[in-house]
């Protein structure tokens, strides 16, 4: 005789998916427990300070990257020159267009990167003795990234906009600034107008992991060096070294996606996608294409990294001796 259907008792599928989001939901509170504000608030401050304080070669690169020949665009000879050409039209004002997304954008990316990079660390840390490897300071940094991308690209879009504006005339030109692009953008394009560029940005996720996860090992290689604790603290002399050399290894090796991304984000030229943009550069420009405005990239973001993560370590230090 066969037995009779047990209806007391829960479906196997149905146990199983209870248990995951369990689980996940334990995980997700777990993760939480380990989040700092200090590194929200260090991260912002020291974002915030290095744009404010260097952001006309930000404008530069920029103008770089997508110089692809369209005869709108002006001819730079060089870093200097654009600098001039742009402050004899415009003046400061002019090397400063796109300042106030880039500050917003700056200060929320290092901030959001600090606060997920540090929470996903300690989760990953919890109830373990040993270091963290090389590795896992490298997927804890890409995973923060792409958190932060996701939260940001808008803004950086908004940035780009701006600062590839070449009128002069204040009433003529498109954005009148952050918040009139912002909504331009998406009254235009909808939100995949203010996404654009974000799969190459993706890509860029590997340059803040190769970033952080050199910036971790040359401090822990030279704290091991010194016979001091891991985590001890430098001077601000080091960490400008270590931060300095942990920033030119990343863009050096990852710098192509930044010229990818910058030109979907033109509003001056219309590329079909990322797979367009590699090829059209590549049949128009050759290999040298993928690297234009690189080098006023690192004259911009090895001292913009290096004040960053002085500001960073030593505002987070405070800020968590204060809360103790």
């Amino acid at each position: 005789m066969g037995s009779a259907p047990n209806h007391g008792t829960v479906p196997e599928t149905g146990l199983s998916n209870k248990v995951s989001a369990v689980s996940l939901a334990g995980h997700v509170q777990q993760l939480v427990s380990h989040v700092r504000l200090e590194n929200l608030v260090a991260g912002l401050s020291g974002g915030v300070v290095s744009t404010l304080v260097l952001h006309p070669l930000d404008l530069v690169k920029i103008r770089f990257a997508v110089s692809d020949g369209l005869d709108l665009r002006p001819k730079y000879s060089g870093i200097l020159h654009c600098m001039k050409s742009v402050w004899q039209q415009e003046g400061l004002r002019g090397l400063y267009q796109g300042v106030t997304p880039n500050v917003w954008g700056a200060g929320a990316s290092w901030g959001l990167y600090f606060f997920f990079y540090n929470a996903i660390k300690a989760y990953i840390k919890e109830g373990r003795q040993t270091e963290l490897s090389a590795t896992e300071h490298m997927v804890s940094a890409a995973q923060a990234g792409v958190l932060t991308l996701t939260l940001t690209n808008p803004i950086w879009v908004t940035k780009t906009r701006l600062v590839l504006q070449y009128n002069s005339d204040q009433s003529s030109k498109q954005y009148k600034g952050m918040m009139d692009a912002l909504v331009k953008i998406y009254r235009h394009e909808g939100v995949p107008g203010l996404y654009k560029g974000y799969v190459p940005g993706l890509l860029g996720t590997s340059h803040g992991a190769m970033q952080f996860m050199a910036y971790e090992e040359l401090k822990r290689e030279y704290n091991k060096y010194r016979k001091a604790p891991s985590d001890a603290k430098l001077n601000a002399l080091e960490y400008i070294a270590m931060a300095a050399l942990s920033k030119i290894f990343a863009v050096a090796t990852t710098y192509p996606y930044q010229v990818v991304r910058a030109r979907l984000q033109d509003q001056h030229n219309i590329y079909n996608g990322v797979i367009d943009v590699v090829r059209r550069t590549w049949r128009n420009e050759g290999a040298i294409g993928f690297y234009k405005g690189m080098i006023p990239n690192l004259i911009r973001v090895t001292p913009a990294c290096c004040i960053t993560f002085v500001v960073y370590e030593n505002v987070s230090r405070f800020l968590m001796g204060q809360s103790k």
